[in-house]
């Protein structure tokens, strides 16, 4: 797990990155992870508002990003290539307030 911040004053907040191993799918350790990070952004870096952007088709990802507190934005076409022929796949922008945290 990793973040990336903002720190234009107009513009502050963080993002989040994260790859969990396909034997640790399922667990619930993604969820945590990703809640754990979040709680620190929001109060030790004084970020009013985090992104997440998972692959569109991605279920597993945004069920257990939407249990941390995200929510969907929008969709992000052609966002990523992924995949051996290095198509284009889109992304699920997905975000959280401050005062939404839970």
């Amino acid at each position: 797990i990793q973040y990336h911040e903002e720190n234009e004053p107009m513009y502050r907040h963080a993002g989040i990155d994260i790859f969990l191993t396909t034997s640790r799918h399922g667990q619930g350790l993604g969820t945590e992870a990703v809640r754990v990070l979040a709680h620190h952004l929001f109060k030790e870096r004084d970020h009013h508002r985090l992104t997440i952007d998972p692959a569109a088709d991605n279920a597993a990802a945004i069920r257990a990003y939407e249990k941390a507190g995200f929510r969907r934005v929008g969709i992000m076409c052609k966002y990523e290539r992924r995949g051996p022929d290095g198509a284009w796949h889109d992304g699920l922008l997905m975000d959280v307030l401050k005062e939404e945290f839970r």
